[in-house]
């Protein structure tokens, strides 16, 4: 059986209360899941106490602790395992900065390409703020960005989950990176 037919095995198994077809998921596709966590990771300077295997286990028991989940498929599943991880990071990151007593903020770097513009050091709770102002405007946007920058995801991949067409993830992602770039120089101005 193919490795997606697993999966989708799984994730019907999920949805009729079988808890444990979501501890084999998560086996299953556990090596994704790291690489989603590293390449997270990657984008910032955290201390060493924060490593991709301790973000992907904190976010799996992030999502086994919640209900009201029922991944539709894997694209769904790696959605919300990477909207986690960011969650994981943002409260890691308020953490960090309560105990510097609002001392030097570690910074996160996002991809030159993503925001268009040349240097773009932001810092993990202004991008938090943003997307949090992105998704007050327009819910879609934000898990655009979300779906593509913390987890990874291919334009098919997003329209899938979004349940939209490819162009207009393509449309939403130029959107998303307008207002998140006016935002986040609008901040860093101030």
């Amino acid at each position: 059986m193919a490795t997606q037919d697993v999966i989708t095995r799984l994730l019907k198994a999920h949805r009729h209360g079988n808890a444990r077809a979501a501890d084999e998921l998560f086996a299953l596709i556990y090596q994704e899941l790291k690489i989603i966590a590293h390449r997270q990771l990657a984008r910032q300077r955290l201390s060493e106490t924060v490593n991709t295997t301790a973000l992907v286990h904190e976010a799996y028991l992030k999502m086994a602790n919640r209900d009201e989940d029922t991944w539709v498929d894997k694209a769904h599943f790696l959605a919300v395992a990477s909207t986690a991880m960011r969650h994981i990071l943002v409260d890691y990151a308020r953490k960090q900065q309560a105990e510097k007593r609002g001392g030097r903020l570690d910074k996160t770097t996002l991809d030159a390409s993503a925001l268009a513009v040349s240097d773009p050091a932001i810092d993990m709770l202004d991008l938090d703020a943003a997307l949090t102002r992105l998704t007050a405007f327009d819910a879609r946007l934000s898990q655009n960005v979300e779906l593509r920058f913390f987890g990874g995801l291919s334009d098919k991949e997003i329209a899938h989950v979004l349940g939209v067409s490819t162009r207009t993830v393509g449309r939403d992602w130029f959107k998303a990176r307008s207002f998140l770039y006016l935002f986040l120089n609008e901040n860093s101005t101030s």
